[in-house]
């Protein structure tokens, strides 16, 4: 019998396909694309932002920020 944690890992990569193929298809919803970037989140994913990045793009585009997220400067330590 599997262990729990093989289950859960298992049932991990699962989601993680599902979020990719629909993504790559362009078939990802609103709610797709949000839990794939809170499953992201949730799993300490994340990346820093750049000077001329596509990401800095999307930075200064959002119109808030969640409380709970911290931006800091590249040359800042945590």
């Amino acid at each position: 019998m599997a262990k729990p944690s093989d289950k859960l890992h298992f049932l991990q990569d699962l989601l993680i396909d599902e979020f990719t193929t629909r993504i790559r298809s362009g078939d990802a919803t609103p709610s797709d694309l949000n839990a794939a970037r809170q499953l992201l989140k949730d799993n300490g994913i994340h990346c820093a932002v750049e000077k001329d990045n596509p990401l800095e793009g999307l930075v200064e585009s959002l119109p808030f920020l969640d409380d709970n997220d911290k931006v800091i400067a590249i040359n800042e330590k945590l």
